[in-house]
């Protein structure tokens, strides 16, 4: 009951993610170096905590043209300059890590911050970690059920005995150092499988939904499956979170952020798409105006079309957290940081009231 109370009382967590990309600024040509580009990512922890927000999220690429593949060490740092804003990974790709050394980093990073480690986990949009890590493709799916299963043992028990197919078995093992909270936050990152939905419900952990355009009631059925699939695994439906992420930016007016995100969004998805194999796909400006129009689920806008729309994702969804990637495609740190602030004092406020009715 405590957290559905605490939930009734603040409303809506909010929160900002990131997964480090290193794009060329389309307007000026020049590109951040790796080194930088982190610091600007502790940078806008230290600023998002400052300001109020909930979480805030790093994500996991093992690519030159991505800086953050060490994800808990980049949370370690900005551990120690914040004082209460939740830490998470954004995803992790569980798949291709040993559990064991997942658990204990965030356990690690859970002391480091005074009970402030999240993990969200997931497959994995992209696949470059299989064969860097020596793990074979074809078993996508069976390493990571078994890592999940794995990790809740460990998450649950100071003392393991388990076998699996993917690694050596543990024979009362001690996992340790134990986290300062009594188990880790587990998130399952999903991004439109139904199977998906049902798994992180059937082992009663969070689903964080990527919505990242598009009509978003089309995965209010991953929400009714989610929440089915744990009810009749026996979890109580009160522990069953929903979080939604989504890409954003925010500005005084709707067209100013319009103007000032298209040319870095558009960029963003042009080196994406390249990435994944497949050229030639731009965005013009006619089909972001599309795409931000005020039933979709690519935030861009004013304060005001920003709070509408995060509630009326939660009309259809109910959910506990809607978290924001901003920093994409060479974005300028300075603008970067002007909606944060936005974010935080003319957003969040008013989504946790009226979440909180």
């Amino acid at each position: 009951m405590r957290e559905k109370d605490e939930f009734k009382k603040t409303g809506m967590e909010i929160g900002l993610y990131t997964l480090g990309d290193i794009g060329q600024d389309p307007l000026t040509g020049e590109t951040i170096s790796a080194g930088l580009r982190i610091k600007e990512i502790i940078k806008a922890a230290q600023l998002a905590d400052e300001a109020g927000l909930d979480v805030f999220g790093v994500g996991e690429h093992h690519r030159l043209d991505y800086a953050t593949s060490a994800v808990p060490v980049v949370l370690a740092a900005i551990a120690q300059i914040t004082n209460r804003i939740k830490l998470t990974s954004s995803t992790t790709v569980l798949s291709t890590v040993d559990p064991v050394r997942l658990f204990e980093d965030f356990a690690t990073l859970d002391l480091l911050s005074n009970g402030r480690a999240e993990i969200i986990t997931g497959r994995g949009a992209f696949i470059e970690s299989f064969p860097l890590f020596g793990f074979d493709i074809n078993n996508y799916d069976e390493l990571f059920s078994e890592n999940l299963h794995l990790f809740l043992k460990l998450n649950e028990n100071k003392r393991v005995t388990w076998d699996g197919q993917f690694r050596s078995s543990l024979r009362n093992a001690e996992i340790a150092p134990r986290p300062l909270q009594n188990s880790l936050p587990l998130w399952v990152g999903v991004g439109g499988t139904p199977e998906s939905a049902e798994r992180a419900g059937r082992v009663g952990v969070g689903m964080a939904m990527a919505i990242l355009g598009g009509d978003p009631v089309r995965f209010k059925r991953l929400v009714d499956l989610y929440r089915k699939a744990g009810i009749e695994a026996g979890h109580n439906s009160e522990n069953l979170k929903i979080g939604v992420t989504a890409h954003g930016y925010i500005s005084k007016t709707t067209q100013q952020a319009k103007d000032e995100f298209y040319p870095y969004y558009s960029n963003y998805w042009s080196y994406v798409n390249r990435q994944r194999g497949m050229t030639g796909r731009t965005i013009s400006r006619a089909d972001f105006e599309y795409m931000t129009a005020p039933n979709t689920g690519l935030f861009v806008g004013s304060p005001q079309q920003i709070v509408e729309k995060i509630l009326q994702q939660y009309e259809h969804f109910g959910h506990q957290r809607f978290m924001a990637q901003m920093d994409i495609g060479g974005l300028p740190f300075k603008k970067v940081a002007e909606s944060i602030e936005l974010f935080a004092t003319k957003v969040a406020p008013i989504v946790r009231k009226e979440t909180a009715k």
